[in-house]
């Protein structure tokens, strides 16, 4: 059941009401600082983000859909799926038959889409190229919707959400293909932009029109 008014502070209801679109939701995600868990594994909830008022990917994306649900939008969440483990974690949505996302990442152009992808796939598909990292390729995805979880506390617990983090590595993910040859351009790409840029976030990408910022 979706939790009405009563169940939020003041201040989480307050804003909950200003933030009615993705795009709000995306630039204060953008305008928080980005958890490093410098103190280890965090996986935290709704509330316990504004608190503290900082989130990595799974924590933005979660949060979003908390503030998305009380606008209409299902609590739908992507997992991307990389060969080094270290999976992406996005909130998408639907509007006028297109998908778009709401992200949160150390990197740029792993933030939120414009709703302007056909499918999921296509979406997925727009973060292959700033997945490219020194590790990173995405090479599948998921999606999952949070209702699915049942009485399970992920708007509110004070509490790690481990199993939401082991239901996106258990769900099934549709497999990406990619040719070796372009990911061995847009890895030479990347070494050669963070050599000289060490502490930059490359913003080279071709589709960087449909970011959402």
């Amino acid at each position: 059941m979706i939790p009405d008014a009563k169940r939020f502070t003041v201040a989480e209801w307050k804003l909950i009401q200003r933030l009615n679109t993705p795009l709000k939701v995306q630039r204060y995600f953008s305008s928080l600082p980005y958890n490093w868990e410098k103190n280890g594994a965090t996986g935290r909830s709704f509330r316990e983000i504004l608190k503290r008022r900082e989130a990595h990917c799974l924590e933005a994306a979660v949060a979003a859909a908390v503030i998305l649900e009380q606008h209409g939008y299902p609590p739908l969440l992507m997992d991307l799926e990389s060969q080094d483990l270290l999976d992406h974690v996005i909130y998408v949505f639907k509007e006028n038959g297109c998908w778009g996302s709401v992200a949160r990442s150390r990197d740029t152009g792993l933030h939120g889409r414009k709703p302007v992808y056909r499918s999921l796939r296509e979406l997925a598909l727009s973060y292959f190229d700033p997945f490219v990292d020194f590790t990173g390729r995405l090479k599948g995805y998921g999606v999952t919707n949070l209702h699915d979880l049942g009485n399970y506390d992920w708007r509110f617990s004070p509490r790690k959400m481990t199993k939401i983090e082991d239901h996106l590595r258990a769900m099934p993910h549709k497999p990406i293909r990619s040719s070796d040859a372009r990911y061995q351009q847009l890895l030479a790409r990347y070494r050669q932009y963070k050599k000289r840029y060490p502490d930059r976030s490359p913003s080279y990408y071709d589709n960087r029109s449909t970011w959402m910022r």
